[in-house]
């Protein structure tokens, strides 16, 4: 047990690093740091400048003014991530969010009525839903392997935990030496610095889609059409949306506690959410041993435990050390959270409407994210502070009880047999493609065994299904002769299903022969779909209608 766990981190360690290897996984998890880091010092600076000017209910009503509209525009989002180039989304976004930031900060620096510096950071709520979308549907593009996908939601839940806890600690440190302008100045410099990175990615083309030209309201609706339609893709997703409920209600809960339970002023806020961000940043460390793993269900049902507990612990302890604890343990559940549910979906869901479930996702991130803040307004006026954080931190242990069995399940469904996995990545019509791609290719090989002597395949027969010889070998013969013999790992049956041709020579098992073989529909929507495949494509299909060697014969 000892070697295998070894082996284990061995392995997410060095997909870690490989992670920053890939030049654009790189550029992209670093510009992800700056938005981050922006973004959360803009929400603390924010809170404060709301809660000095009316208390907790002016909290409140900034989340309902971030999140409430975004909650409506973050599915059109996820679809300008499908329709566009994803990574000229994020740009765009970032520069609008710079401009609208040196705006705030110019309203805060001459004192400019509440409701400029409401509505510019109401703007910025809306125009920021594009970027996450965009974000976790491009990286499974930028991925190589499975491995390096996982590996790629940790460093971006490392880098939101570095963020979150980066963020408001430099918030607060230059809320409590200058003021909340230069906050939003800051955070306008970090946004031009992701915007930097993001135009250095230059991301794979995929080739259009057969339905691109689809009414735009049945494009939009394609993300929630996807999630209402699989049962597991709804536990996942309405999981993940009470969590972050939780979380809305947790940033006016933060600044209540800072401000009337543990009275640490203005920085108080700031160093709170640091605490959070600290305990991302240990549970990354805990994260690690999720890369490679299949089932990924209970891990986020455990997460979704620590991330809850720690908040009604606070209203037991209400003491400065303890707050700070519990938050970095609230911090660690948030990292294992973020990286098995993100991981779910990028496995589960189609890559066509990718940028769309996760538009509808965001769509349902900040519209629980103001709701939870809303929340949290009323219940600290209805029962006070600490009876206010029992009945929230009491929400997701017992969500994630009740769901224990039905969450379970998943993994059982999703688990992605890795020797299918292997085999697939070694043959050069599927290297290049996406990890989540090749995962759901090697969900739906189906096994086959012929006999020796049997014919498996006849020329000018129709073509239907793709062929992986496992074991044993095979004759391809064209016209009463052989051309070559084909063994374990090679391959056919390519040309007639990519030319839409009868079959150009017939396959006769030699010995007894263990094959995995693939639909046609599968097999030509993997291949075509993405740019890299299709030319290696192209490229196997040349070689072997244009070459008399031995085990290149077509078929």
């Amino acid at each position: 047990m000892a070697v295998e766990a070894t082996e284990r981190l061995r392995r997410s360690t060095a997909s870690l690093a490989a992670v920053f290897r890939n030049r654009d996984l790189r550029k992209l998890e670093l510009a992800w740091a700056g938005s981050v880091s922006g973004d959360w010092a803009f929400v603390v600076a924010l809170n404060v400048f709301a809660f000095e000017a009316g208390g907790a209910a002016a909290v409140g009503l900034i989340g309902v003014i971030r999140f409430l509209p975004s909650a409506v525009v973050a599915p059109f989002a996820g679809v300008l991530a499908d329709r566009l180039p994803r990574e000229r989304v994020m740009l765009g976004t970032d520069l609008v969010r710079a401009v609208a930031l040196g705006g705030v900060a110019l309203a805060a620096y001459r004192d400019a009525p509440v409701g400029v510096v409401y509505a510019l950071a109401g703007l910025i709520a809306v125009v920021s839903t594009a970027f996450p979308p965009a974000q976790s549907a491009l990286l499974p593009s930028l991925a190589r392997t499975p491995e390096e996908l996982t590996a790629a939601n940790v460093a971006s839940s490392t880098i939101e935990s570095v963020g979150s806890f980066a963020g408001p600690a430099l918030a607060g440190l230059l809320l409590a030496l200058t003021g909340a302008e230069v906050v939003f100045a800051f955070t306008a410099a970090a946004f031009l610095w992701s915007a930097l990175l993001i135009a250095g990615i230059r991301a794979p083309r995929e080739a259009p889609d057969e339905g691109e030209e689809e009414a735009l309201a049945q494009h939009t609706f394609a993300g929630f059409r996807t999630i209402l339609e699989a049962p597991a893709l709804r536990l996942v997703v309405g999981l993940y949306a009470a969590q972050t409920l939780v979380a809305g209600a947790l940033n006016v809960l933060i600044v209540v506690i800072a401000f009337d339970l543990l009275d640490l002023g203005r920085s108080g806020p700031g160093f709170l959410n640091s605490a959070v961000g600290i305990g991302g940043l240990i549970g990354a460390g805990a994260a690690l041993a999720l890369v490679g793993r299949q089932r990924l269900a209970g891990d986020f049902a455990a997460g979704l435990i620590v991330w809850g507990l720690p908040i009604a612990l606070i209203a037991v302890w209400p003491t400065t050390p303890a707050t700070l604890v519990l938050l970095g343990l609230l911090g660690i559940g948030n990292t294992v959270v973020d990286v098995a549910a993100l991981t779910l979906l990028q496995r589960a869901v189609p890559r066509e409407v990718l940028a769309r479930v996760f538009g509808v996702l965001e769509s349902l991130v900040v519209g629980t994210i103001g709701l939870g803040a809303v929340c949290a307004s009323v219940l600290v006026w209805a029962v006070g502070a600490r009876a206010a954080l029992l009945v929230t931190g009491a929400l997701l242990p017992v969500l994630a009880v009740l769901c224990w069995t039905r969450l379970r399940a998943i993994d059982a469904r999703i688990e992605v047999p890795e020797p299918q996995l292997a085999l697939l990545q070694a043959i050069p019509l599927f290297a290049p493609l996406p990890a989540p791609a090749l995962e759901h290719l090697a969900q739906r090989l189906e096994p086959a065994r012929f006999t020796a002597g049997t014919e498996i395949l006849r020329q000018g027969a129709p073509g239907d299904r793709f062929h992986i010889v496992v074991t044993g070998r095979v004759d391809v013969v064209q016209e009463g002769k052989s051309l070559g013999e084909l063994g374990p790992g090679d391959s056919y049956g390519e040309i007639a299903l990519l030319h839409d041709v009868p079959r150009t020579a017939s396959v006769v098992a030699l010995t007894d022969v263990d094959e995995y073989t693939l639909g046609r529909d599968e097999f030509v929507s993997a291949v075509t779909g993405h740019p890299a495949s299709a030319a290696a494509a192209d490229a196997v299909v040349a070689a072997r209608l244009g070459s008399l060697r031995p085990g290149l014969a077509s078929v």
